[in-house]
């Protein structure tokens, strides 16, 4: 159990990014013990500790929904304050003692917030606990990197968490389409040689899981949307009024299959890199508010699963570090507010996952970061604070930095100079 802090903490000297403006607003913010105490015109007490934020941003923790590995250097690097592990671990999180002990691998400095696997070994064929698992500490649940094939199962799994009121998140790529493929169906995959499937993969899925949330009113998030047939079906579900959220990574929103030339293996993801007809489709997305959540889809992986052919090596990129640097860039280029760009990385996963963080709001547990806006810097895979460098971000000059990150009212990451 970790100790609360002894003395009141005062952030001053900072922008707030807080609910309902859509800019920062100058201010400071007050926390006793590990919850947020004042916000706005505050005076530090006469015992309190006090953090100059120097005129940076004073913004809720990044949430972080779907992560596959608890990478604590990474996340603090980035200003992630909690994740959500998917159920792909080793063994999968199919077990109620499994999520309880994922529950707890974080803290004191960082929550975990474990995915229940859907299914037994996440093989897409006999449900597993969920219920169990939900009184273990799940939050959600999760197919994992794959797509549940069985209809019948799909569908029982969607009444069983909509009788336990809790969201599924699926991942959406229809297998009988997709198969073995690495890239999407193009050009670029085309000249390169490599094994394609359509884009369609995703909008088939997509359909026929829609039609599932119709009839069990199940809450379903679809993690990653990239194609503009499949955000064309997500926004039609929201004005009909299904109960449905979507996200999508940095790495869907500024990249394109163009990113696979030169067989890099870093840009090797599922679902795989969409044309640029996709790619902005995304981003138009994103700002109309189709989209909910930008997720880093934190999965590191060493040389012994990049450093292969192309169509050999695993899909997945190390993304905690550059998910608030790249995000920062829809706001400087006008696609959304500060205040929306926070909603996406932190208030609605939070609301998603139903805790009680990713906004600046009196009573929250204080999961506090200290952002520069403006401070440069260069991603260098060689050089980064995840367990493996694989981003495909490489050598990119960014801007926007995570300069003091709080958990619970504790200073647990600081920028040094």
């Amino acid at each position: 159990m970790s100790k609360l802090p002894t003395r009141p903490l005062t952030i001053t000297n900072g922008c707030l990014v807080l609910p309902g403006r859509a800019e920062p607003v100058p201010g400071a913010l007050r926390i006793i013990g590990d919850r947020i105490a004042e916000i706005g015109d505050v005076t530090p007490g006469s015992d309190d500790a006090v953090h100059d934020a120097r005129g940076a941003l004073i913004a809720p923790g990044l949430v972080d929904l779907g992560v596959f590995a608890i990478d604590p250097p990474a996340f603090h690097f980035g200003g992630i304050s909690r994740a959500a592990l998917m159920p792909d671990q080793s063994p999968p999180l199919d077990h109620p003692a499994r999520v309880r002990f994922a529950a707890y691998s974080g803290k004191p400095d960082f929550w975990v917030h474990p995915l229940a696997a859907a299914t037994r070994d996440l093989a897409g064929s006999e449900m597993a606990e969920i219920g169990l698992m939900k009184e273990a500490g799940a939050r959600a649940v999760a197919t994992g990197r794959r797509w549940i094939v069985d209809t019948g199962v799909m569908h029982r799994l969607m009444q069983y968490c909509a009788m336990l009121d809790l969201p599924l998140i699926v991942h959406s790529q229809d297998h009988g389409l997709s198969g073995n493929a690495v890239a999407t169906a193009g050009e670029m995959a085309t000249r390169l040689g490599l094994p394609q499937a359509p884009s369609e993969a995703e909008s088939i899925a997509i359909a026929r899981d829609l039609s599932l949330v119709r009839m069990t009113g199940a809450r379903v998030h679809f993690r990653q949307v990239t194609t503009r047939a499949g955000l064309a079906l997500i926004r039609a579900a929201k004005t009909e009024g299904l109960s449905v959220t979507a996200g999508i990574t940095p790495a869907h929103l500024f990249l394109s299959d163009v990113a696979l030339g030169g067989f890099r293996t870093f840009a090797r993801l599922s679902p795989p890199l969409r044309c640029e007809d996709d790619r902005q489709a995304a981003i138009a997305a994103v700002g109309d508010g189709t989209l909910d959540v930008i997720a880093s889809g934190h999965d590191p992986r060493g040389p012994e699963d990049k450093r292969l052919p192309f169509a050999d090596s695993q899909p997945g990129m190390a993304g905690a570090e550059t998910l608030l640097p790249l995000s920062l860039g829809l706001v400087r280029d006008g696609v959304i507010s500060t205040e929306r760009l926070f909603d996406l990385i932190a208030a609605n996963p939070a609301r998603i996952l139903g805790v009680q963080a990713g906004a600046l709001r009196t009573g929250y547990e204080a999961d506090v970061v200290v952002v520069d806006a403006d401070r440069p810097w260069q991603v260098d895979s060689a050089k980064m604070a995840a367990s493996a460098g694989n981003t495909p971000f490489d050598r990119l000059p960014v801007q926007g930095r995570c300069v003091a990150l709080f958990k619970g009212g504790r200073l647990v990451d600081q920028m040094k100079g």
